[in-house]
């Protein structure tokens, strides 16, 4: 922190929190040791940094304490975003909740940024300069969690920074995080200071998001969250215009003042924030998108066939008022997670149809099919790639062998069209020699796309990456032996340049050695030079089979056990990265292999001919004709199981109207099925009222003390017992709550 270390700040805020004034001040005395006033010093001007005795103090002695009432509270609020909408609410015909005071008319066909008079700037610049002011030393995300530096330095930035009316906060302090981890790796002497102010960034932005999460509840609540994810902001709002770049503004990508912004959802997936992606608070907004319950319309970079004439906002969706075909349901990441899982399943299953009827002389319909399908498919990658950029597709866990089959399908799809075209066979086996190696990358895909969040393919996306770069490392520090051992087997005065060994074998050697298979490199050392040749091999065996390999097992071992350690958040890291990669903008994600194909050809010119909005009539109208079936199963789906029904209780029984039409006996059929049911339903208003005679909630206070978390004991009134003769009235007696998160 500036100035000071976190001890010293500490006890000057005690200092002046708990020391009384004494009755006379000592005059300060000067050079020469009078007392004289006017030869004081002047006084120092009152501070403006922030004032940590404001902060340092217990929470549960403060005024806003959370309670037992809170926590259950934000338990209601929490069961009552997942609840289906009331009927009183409203919703257009597309299916979007309008909120309060707008019209129930038909919505604007393209809704401009309501964002745009937030200053996104200045915020990015204050967030900047307090930051470098409150830390100047380096620490772990550990230390930065404890509670003296949350009171210290984590809670002070919290409460200047947040504000109910601006929802930029959190994307500025990621966009601050992403150039404290750049400038990481420019200023070596600042290394671990950036990379611990790169952390305190990610940290006050969670707690900020929280903070929002708990003033704001309901559904309301959950709409406010998802504007401060989603919602689209660019960095240079509302600055100088002397400072501000050329827009990036491209006619035929055109998004209507959208072009070039980013969400926070974004910024925290390119920083890798896995503490705030895991927060609940942002979990609560990824499960919302992921489903389809919050809709928006997102911002890319690059779209191939782009329709943009309607941009809706961020809103609820209700799907009892939207269109049976809404072709809007298609960009939804739960159902392209499906979608995307059918088209490699059909992928794969003519893949292995075109290897076995194979023929390498001809084109067999098998081959054509697969070749055509896969076509499609690598489009619908291409369009992954180009629409948020290189960094957020690499982050998805498959991402690396999509990639590499994409490589491999084309060189055999232009080898096997020249073997083709010249009509030349070995040619024509060759490309299906190179098609015959993407077995080892299409199966173990298909196993990444059933089990997404299992941490055995979490780690090894990471090894493989880490077993990469350092292999690269390893051949290319090896290559001195490769070529040191050639140049003497070509200088040696007993071996024929023409008969000395090649680099092919040479290299097939060391391969060996490297791996422990085989010694014939050793054994062969003499004949390169009878003592240099042994040497080397030596060497090479110490430094590759043995330094190496050690050195890699360790490194991997470590990668695996961070890994493992913080597995919730690498899981819910991928689920989020795949949930942003979900919600789809190009108008070819729409057209499924092999027909983005078809559109490709037919609608990209028809682009440059009409107008947009006839552009996006032809569009929308093809998609619902081509996906109808689809469209209607999804409508069906997401009327009956989108929202969770609403509780209401039915009689005595406490059923309600859903569970009592399933009441069979395939629902009971069950030894544990009661432990569930019990849970079903809200309980009686006599049980609700006996329970909450029996704690008083708005006394239990959920204490967190400075130095850890405390029982508190709280007085209750017990009911009496009405089987017990005697007694007429409820024994007092203590009762210890315990702190409810």
């Amino acid at each position: 922190m500036s100035g000071t270390t976190p001890n010293a700040a500490a006890a000057q805020s005690n200092g002046e929190a708990h020391s009384d004034p004494e009755p006379s001040a000592r005059p300060p005395l000067n050079a020469t040791g009078n007392g004289n006033a006017s030869s004081t010093t002047p006084k120092r001007k009152p501070s403006q940094h922030i004032r940590l005795a404001d902060h340092f103090q217990r929470p549960h002695l403060a005024g806003d304490h959370r309670t037992l009432s809170d926590a259950l509270r934000a338990e209601r609020s929490r069961e009552e975003q997942e609840t289906l909408l009331g009927d009183d609410e409203l919703a257009g015909p597309d299916g979007c909740l309008r909120e309060e005071g707008q019209e129930t008319g038909p919505r604007q066909v393209f809704h401009p940024d309501a964002n745009t008079g937030l200053n996104i700037y200045y915020t990015i610049h204050r967030i900047r300069r307090l930051v470098l002011a409150s830390i100047e030393d380096p620490y772990t995300k550990d230390q930065l969690k404890e509670p003296r530096m949350n009171v210290l330095v984590v809670k002070p930035l919290v409460d200047r920074l947040y504000d109910d009316e601006d929802i930029s906060v959190v994307y500025c302090l990621l966009v601050n995080r992403m150039q404290f981890l750049r400038e990481q790796h420019f200023q070596h002497h600042h290394q671990t200071v950036n990379l611990t102010r790169a952390n305190l960034c990610e940290l006050v932005a969670m707690k900020v998001l929280r903070r929002h999460d708990e003033e704001a509840t309901g559904r309301q609540g959950l709409l406010l969250l998802a504007r401060i994810l989603v919602a689209p902001f660019q960095p240079f709002q509302n600055a100088p215009a002397d400072i501000c770049p050329r827009p990036r503004q491209w006619q035929y990508n055109f998004q209507g003042g959208y072009e070039g912004k980013l969400t926070a959802l974004e910024v925290a997936i390119v920083s890798e924030s896995k503490t705030l992606l895991s927060s609940s608070a942002c979990q609560k907004v990824i499960d919302a998108v992921y489903r389809g319950r919050v809709v928006y319309t997102p911002t890319t970079f690059l779209d191939i066939l782009p329709d943009h004439y309607k941009h809706k906002p961020i809103s609820l969706y209700d799907p009892r008022k939207a269109p049976l075909l809404n072709q809007y349901r298609l960009i939804v990441p739960r159902t392209r997670y499906l979608i995307e899982v059918t088209q490699f399943v059909v992928l794969l299953a003519l893949y292995c149809f075109a290897m076995i009827e194979q023929n390498h002389a001809d084109f067999t319909s098998a081959e054509a099919l697969f070749m055509v399908y896969a076509a499609g498919w690598t489009l619908d990658e291409c369009c992954s790639m180009l629409e948020h950029g290189w960094t957020v597709h690499t982050q998805e866990l498959w991402a690396f062998l999509d990639l590499t089959f994409v490589a491999v399908y084309l060189c055999y799809f232009f080898a096997r069209i020249y073997a083709w075209t010249v009509g030349n066979t070995d040619y024509g086996r060759q490309a299906l020699d190179i098609l015959a190696i993407a077995a080892p990358i299409l199966f173990p895909r298909l196993a990444f796309n059933l089990m997404p969040e299992n941490m055995l393919f979490i780690a090894l996306r990471a090894m493989v990456k880490e077993f990469t770069a350092l292999s690269l490392i390893a051949v290319w520090c090896f290559g001195g032996f490769l070529l040191s051992l050639k140049w003497l087997s070509m200088g040696a005065a007993h071996v024929d340049s023409v008969d000395s060994p090649n680099t092919i074998t040479v290299s097939k050697w060391m391969l060996w050695i490297w791996f422990g298979l085989d010694g014939t490199g050793i054994e062969k050392a003499p004949a390169f030079h009878e003592v240099l040749g042994p040497a080397l091999m030596v060497v090479y065996a110490f430094l590759g089979n043995t330094l190496f390999l050690t050195i890699l097992i360790s490194i991997l071992s470590n990668t695996f056990s961070q890994i493992a350690a913080d597995a919730t958040s690498e899981i819910q890291f991928r689920r989020a990265v795949s949930t942003f990669e979900g919600v789809k903008s190009d108008s070819l994600f729409a057209y499924f292999s092999p027909f983005n194909l078809v559109g490709l050809f037919v609608l990209l010119p028809l682009k440059f001919i009409l107008t947009p909005r006839w552009f996006h009539k032809i569009n929308i109208t093809i998609v619902r004709i081509l996906n109808a079936p689809l469209l209607l199963c999804i409508a069906w789906y997401e009327r009956r199981y989108l929202w969770k029904p609403a509780r209401k209780p039915v009689g005595g029984l406490g059923l309600s109207h859903s569970k009592m039409k399933g009441w069979g006996w395939w629902n009971t059929f069950n030894a544990h099925a009661e432990i569930q049911k019990v849970f079903d339903e809200d309980p009686p208003e006599e049980v609700l009222r006996q329970i909450e005679e029996e704690d008083d909630l708005e006394d239990a206070i959920l204490e967190n003390s400075f130095a850890g978390t405390a029982a508190a004991l709280a007085r209750s009134r017990s009911p009496g017992n009405a089987g017990s003769a005697g007694v007429g009235q409820a024994k007092a007696r203590r009762r210890r709550l315990s702190s409810v998160c």
